[in-house]
């Protein structure tokens, strides 16, 4: 059962490609969008325990696999996020050559975004991270502008450095526990937990992680590469990418493998408060839109690490709802930037200004993100963000929880600044003779916008849905 969500992309793919007489662009970007309509409603209808972890396919497709409530939670945001940067792609392309690339790539990307959500396996774990990244590195140059390629090149470098560090964590591991699935590897580090080797397996695979995930210090990467890249490969690596390479797989090792202990504890709490603090400060004096969302994505992804710092239930079920919230927020708001940039050519917010009356769905759409970014109530991110601070709160980490507060008033603040110089004020020369951008830009910001909005009225509301989460959490293997 569980193979078919690796299995039906890559049939996809090389369907797609195998004819001599190429498929229309247009055709491959619906199959695209209809594979990720396809996912997010597998995912909500079907409950958890459908979700068989075995099965036939099993037999010839052994890759360690297993499905427990936080992977499902993983697939359906990958399938939003993926299905909103198909629509960013749709007529973002000025070939139609270059839309048929970029969906063939998006569909290696899922492949390995879903591969990486679902195997138990270190080794695995790796080959799927590596699947991965590599889809995002053709992501970004796929427009093969001069700024594309740069940012390719910086991302491939530095995760060339992170992969090295992995296989040398894994290649440790190994030799100690003598396989690299996650119980035998979990058990091998309880029984050497103190030696050194063990320490230093840990240690560098954990950097590897920090380093995909753009974490700071290892964060040098990131602004280059999204800004850089075509507007619908942004929204893959700030919505999921870098999260699904770095973020999930530091939740899951440290859950399911390598145990919260104090030293991993307190490198998580100094990395996170780090990211939040770095991130926020760098994103108050941008001027390009998508390098001051660059940075906010830094700040963001660092409450995601203190609420899994926090070693509790609630910490960690803080950092899963917050991981999905962000996802959402970030690819919303980095939608609102392709808008923008579709229609005034630029993502330089000196040639912007008064642009609300003139973009109406975008102006509307980019207030909700920005406020449910800076955890303004009643929207979603307020509520992840809460939990994560109470989760500090109560484990006495009472100064990390008044950073992660302070941090929100200067997000509240530079998205705010944001929010007037684009969207209030007087119109520029470039923005003068805007109006609103194309159907499927307005309906991938009206749809993450809704998710938005609507997890963060439901929520006080609708008790199951905290209940949830709890389930989410006492589910991870």
């Amino acid at each position: 059962m569980l193979a078919f969500f690796v299995l039906v992309p890559l049939a996809a793919l090389i369907l797609l490609n195998v004819p001599r007489k190429a498929v229309p662009a247009k055709a491959a970007a619906a199959v695209a969008l209809v594979l990720c309509i396809a996912q997010a409603a597998v995912v909500i209808i079907r409950p958890w325990d459908v979700f068989v972890n075995g099965g036939p396919l099993n037999h010839y497709f052994a890759f360690a696999q297993n499905a427990d409530p936080l992977s499902m939670v993983m697939l359906l945001t990958i399938a939003i996020v993926l299905f909103a940067a198909m629509l960013v792609a749709w007529d973002g392309f000025a070939a139609a050559r270059q839309l048929f690339n970029f969906t063939s790539v998006l569909l290696i990307a899922l492949i390995g975004m879903n591969g990486t959500s679902l195997v138990r396996d270190l080794f695995t774990l790796y080959v799927f991270l590596e699947v991965t990244a590599i889809a995002s590195f053709i992501l970004i140059a796929v427009a093969r502008g001069r700024d594309a390629l740069e940012g390719a090149f910086k991302y491939i470098v530095l995760s060339a450095v992170a992969s090295a560090l992995m296989v040398t964590g894994i290649a440790i591991l190994l030799l100690a526990g003598g396989a690299t699935d996650f119980a035998t590897v979990a058990q091998a580090v309880r029984a050497s937990a103190g030696h050194v080797y063990i320490r230093l397996a840990i240690g560098a695979f954990l950097c590897g992680l920090f380093i995909k995930g753009g974490l700071v210090p290892f964060h040098g990467w990131v602004p280059a590469a999204y800004s850089s890249a075509p507007a619908a490969t942004s929204v893959i690596l700030a919505g999921i990418g870098t999260k699904m390479s770095g973020i999930y797989a530091l939740i899951r090792v440290t859950t399911s493998v390598f145990g919260l202990n104090p030293s991993v504890q307190q490198a998580l709490l100094l990395i996170g408060a780090v990211s939040i603090l770095v991130g926020a400060f760098a994103a108050l004096g941008q001027k390009n839109l998508k390098w001051l969302l660059s940075y906010s994505s830094i700040s963001q992804v660092g409450y995601i690490v203190l609420g899994l710092a926090c070693g509790t239930p609630l910490g960690m079920l803080g950092a899963i709802f917050h991981f999905f919230n962000h996802a959402v927020l970030k690819s919303l708001l980095f939608v609102n930037s392709a808008a923008l940039e579709d229609r005034v050519g630029s993502t330089d917010m000196d040639r912007m200004g008064g642009l609300g009356t003139r973009m109406p769905f975008t102006s509307v759409t980019a207030s909700v993100g920005a406020l449910s970014t800076a955890g303004v109530p009643p929207l979603s991110g307020f509520w992840s963000k809460l939990i994560i601070i109470i989760a500090l709160w109560q484990a006495h980490f009472h100064v990390y929880a008044a950073i992660a507060i302070g941090a929100s008033v200067l997000t509240l603040a530079y998205m705010l600044v944001m929010q007037r110089r684009i969207f209030f004020g007087t119109a520029t020369d470039a923005s003068a003779a805007v109006t609103e951008t194309r159907f499927a830009l307005v309906f991938s910001e009206v749809l993450l916008a809704a998710i938005t909005v609507g997890i963060g009225i439901a929520i006080p509301f609708m008790p199951f849905a905290l209940d949830t989460l709890k389930t989410v959490v006492a589910g991870i293997k």
